[in-house]
């Protein structure tokens, strides 16, 4: 069980980035095609600032399942419960902030991580 958690964690951050690009493709696009670089600081359009966003929390979810799959293997539980707080703690930020937002899922990951990192489910 904590394998599944480790890579839907990934899975997470993957989809968060494909649905990032297709989502804010023509800001992105905007972006690029105007040099790319500063393009997203104010006084940039919201949607362009969204995108950018949105999409870089991708790699960071990726690379947090990343983690989560490397404490799986090597069965340090320490690190899965660290991952698991942060991703809780994150979750509850982006709720309380956005009740209608996907942190949802986060909420799921986060104890699922730390449940996993006191044993539950090896």
């Amino acid at each position: 069980m904590p394998h599944l958690v480790a890579w839907l964690t990934f899975a997470l951050g993957l989809a968060h980035l494909v649905f990032g690009l297709v989502k804010y493709k023509k800001p992105l696009a905007e972006a690029v095609s105007a040099g790319y670089v500063g393009q997203f600081a104010a006084p940039a359009p919201e949607a362009r600032r969204t995108a950018f966003w949105f999409v870089i929390f991708g790699p960071l979810l990726m690379a947090a399942g990343h983690v989560a799959i490397h404490a799986v293997a090597v069965g340090d539980l320490a690190l899965l419960q660290i991952l698991g707080v942060y991703v809780l703690v994150t979750a509850l930020a982006g709720i309380t902030a956005f009740p209608k937002s996907p942190f949802w899922a986060a909420l799921v990951l986060g104890p699922w991580l730390i449940a996993a990192g006191y044993g539950l489910g090896y």
